[in-house]
């Protein structure tokens, strides 16, 4: 039986992980990390998709994304994959498959969602262990949304925007956000959305979501992987 296509709707939020193969790392020193967000750039702009907020762990990566088309994050994704295994394998003298198979991905409601999956994603290494505070690590986001500082990739989502009447009052309410917790249930709702490439939101969200897929989206089942 063929595979479901995963849920895209251009413009709505896409929030995307991709782990390495066998849960090994995929970055193996600093000079990767900049290769790959500089490829990240190139393949966003040439698919049309905004970056909204991204971590680079040591054996997988989180985006978040709005695409403007629904053949925008598989493009994302194949481009970009395939430009870094090359890179990967050159640099390192190595063959063989870099990432666990495809990528994941869920649907994200931007009203309710959006700032919580921002937090997910900017908080990982903190998770972790990587790092005490967000800002501490340097191959994430939170810099340019909490701080402002310069970033070629990083396009804010409108629901960024209205934090605030200009630059500083945005950053500081967006570094206020943080100092809430995220719950296990929030953890898990997203998790096991993602793992599951489904959809991240109310049933109202789930509902109109199915209606402009042009079918339904199934429920969740099984329990997502930690990530």
């Amino acid at each position: 039986m063929a595979r479901q296509p995963r849920p895209v709707v251009p413009g709505v939020p896409l929030h995307i992980t991709q782990r390495g193969n066998n849960r090994l790392n995929c970055f193996f020193a600093d000079a990767d990390y900049l290769v790959y967000l500089d490829l990240l750039r190139t393949a966003a702009y040439d698919a049309s998709c905004e970056v909204h907020a991204y971590v680079l762990m040591t054996n997988h990566v989180h985006l978040l994304v709005s695409p403007k088309d629904e053949r925008g994050p598989s493009s994302l994704m194949k481009s970009l994959g395939e430009r870094y295994v090359q890179y990967v394998n050159r640099r390192r003298s190595r063959t063989g498959a870099l990432w666990d198979g495809r990528y994941h991905s869920c649907l994200v409601q931007s009203d309710r969602y959006l700032m919580i999956c921002h937090r997910y994603i900017e908080l990982n290494p903190v998770r972790a262990g990587l790092a005490i505070h967000p800002a501490d690590y340097p191959w994430s986001s939170f810099r340019r949304n909490a701080h402002g500082d310069d970033n070629f990739l990083v396009t804010p989502h409108e629901l960024y925007a209205r934090l605030g009447n200009h630059a500083a009052s945005r950053e500081e309410a967006y570094r206020e956000l943080f100092s809430d917790v995220l719950t296990e249930q929030r953890l898990f709702e997203l998790r096991q959305a993602t793992h599951c490439n489904h959809l991240l939101g109310t049933q109202e969200f789930k509902a109109e979501m199915s209606k402009m897929l042009g079918r339904p989206v199934p429920r969740t089942k099984a329990k997502a992987a930690e990530q």
